[in-house]
């Protein structure tokens, strides 16, 4: 609807119709495209790892002046942008698997276009591979931008 001559307010397609998706199903699509070239050379060694999406992290610096994350975080300064989790157990003794957690609010506010989130996305899931398979990230990706 159009009021006070400010353009459509709101969504131009409906939420029913397959063309529509939210921010969080738009993102969730870009990191499984900047996951495909990763995933494709090194799918058997990452067969015991999933990928989840988090909106914002719920770790933080202690003392953001002298951050020093450890090598399971992918940081921005004193931000967060993913954390490897490795496999374990939960309370109840059930076995966990190992997983990359997308922070996807600092990712968005990181890239300016969905061109660089895609980008930002592979570069940050290189180097979370690269640690969850005790490598340097160019063996994972040689073109890795730094």
């Amino acid at each position: 609807m159009e009021r006070r001559g400010r353009g459509i307010r709101g969504s131009v397609l409906p939420a029913g119709v397959p063309a529509w998706q939210s921010r969080s199903d738009a993102f969730d699509r870009m990191a499984i495209l900047a996951f495909g070239d990763i995933d494709a050379a090194w799918h058997k060694e990452l067969t015991k790892l999933d990928i989840a999406v988090d909106e914002t992290p719920k770790i933080r610096a202690r003392n953001p002046e002298t951050i020093t994350w450890p090598p399971e975080v992918v940081a921005d300064g004193p931000v967060p942008l993913s954390r490897l989790v490795p496999a374990g157990l939960t309370q109840a003794g059930d076995p966990t698997r190992a997983r990359i957690v997308l922070f996807r609010r600092p990712l968005e506010l990181r890239a300016k276009h969905p061109r660089e989130l895609i980008f930002l996305l592979h570069d940050v899931m290189v180097e979370q591979v690269a640690t969850y398979l005790c490598v340097d990230p160019e063996i994972i990706d040689p073109t890795l931008r730094g």
